[in-house]
């Protein structure tokens, strides 16, 4: 019996949201899934939903009206979560559909629906980074996390913005028919097998540039281009010409770690590039991205990916 998959839109959610989970479950079905994947897109009265940058994209059905056996539900997310979110009728289908649902998931701004639905009181849950303290704000009884780009908690899963999306199918695509057919679902999509839930959505390899000020960017751009060389407190702050508490009160005020978190990320976020897109010896890597030993490299992994070096050079392994 294929695994029946309901996606629930709205007016001005965002497409790529719906894409991502819709297409992924798709390639599966045409690279061998058995069961495959059926999706039926749900909106409100099974009207014709407006997504940026107004396109319009037709409904499958009406939610209201759906019945039959769900596999997983997905909400997917957009700037017209919240006016959806204050919607009592989809609020109670959505709760209705997600009652006898094996896996119940959001896209984004999603879980501002599952949470109004109370389907995350008590539980960690994730949606994009900027509009986390708002959802914090509005429902306390969620443990909201910015950081990774999904989150599983039980059958409950909640995903960053947009293309984390892609991330979170490929998961289940992997739960459900394991890592040859997940591997070829990320071959047919020309993208990375699977970037793990707990990497950070925030690299500080696309975040944001550094502020303005003139002595902070010039630690940061030391650290990036010399991460084999001595990035200590002492070090950094007399390349940056000031003392270490005024630079640690720098980095604190701007970047909203200390020097020696930030210095600590930058090298971990290189490894795991150098990791993913290398053969390059796990040692001979440490050494290049300036740390200590292949222990220390494996202990920073741990804390930010959730896995070893090993492990994730293996999930960006193309299948044969």
């Amino acid at each position: 019996m294929a695994r029946a998959t309901v996606v629930v839109g709205y007016d001005d959610a965002e497409l790529l949201d719906i894409a991502c989970i819709t297409s992924t479950l798709a390639a599966a079905r045409d690279v061998g899934a058995d069961p495959a994947y059926t999706v039926t897109l749900l909106t409100p009265g099974g009207r014709t939903m407006t997504c940026r940058p107004g396109l319009q994209l037709a409904a499958h059905g009406a939610l209201e009206q759906h019945t039959g056996a769900v596999d997983t539900l997905v909400v997917a997310g957009g700037f017209g979560a919240e006016r959806a979110a204050a919607d009592p009728v989809l609020l109670a289908h959505v709760r209705r559909l997600a009652r006898d649902a094996r896996r119940v998931a959001s896209v984004c701004t999603g879980a501002h629906v599952l949470a109004a639905a109370g389907l995350l009181d008590g539980r960690r849950a994730t949606t994009h980074w900027v509009f986390a303290a708002d959802l914090a704000r509005a429902y306390p009884a969620v443990d909201v996390d910015p950081d990774p780009i999904f989150v599983r908690d039980g059958r409950i899963a909640t995903s960053a913005g947009v293309t984390s999306a892609l991330d979170l199918a490929l998961s289940f695509v992997d739960e459900d028919h394991g890592p040859v057919i997940v591997r070829r679902v990320a071959r047919a999509l020309v993208t990375y097998l699977q970037r793990p839930g707990t990497q950070a959505q925030m690299s500080v390899h696309v975040a944001a540039p550094a502020p303005a000020d003139d002595v902070v960017r010039r630690a940061v751009d030391h650290v990036a281009g010399h991460l084999d060389a001595d990035l200590g407190a002492a070090a950094l702050a007399d390349h940056a010409g000031v003392s270490e508490r005024h630079l640690a009160r720098l980095f604190r005020s701007h970047l909203g770690r200390t020097p020696a978190e930030h210095v600590r990320r930058a090298r971990t976020e290189a490894a795991a590039a150098l990791v993913a897109t290398s053969d390059v010896p796990l040692a001979r890597v440490a050494a290049r991205c300036g740390f200590r030993s292949t222990e220390t490299m494996r202990t920073a992994f741990l804390e930010v990916y959730g896995r070893t070096p090993s492990e994730h050079r293996r999930a960006f392994v193309t299948a044969p």
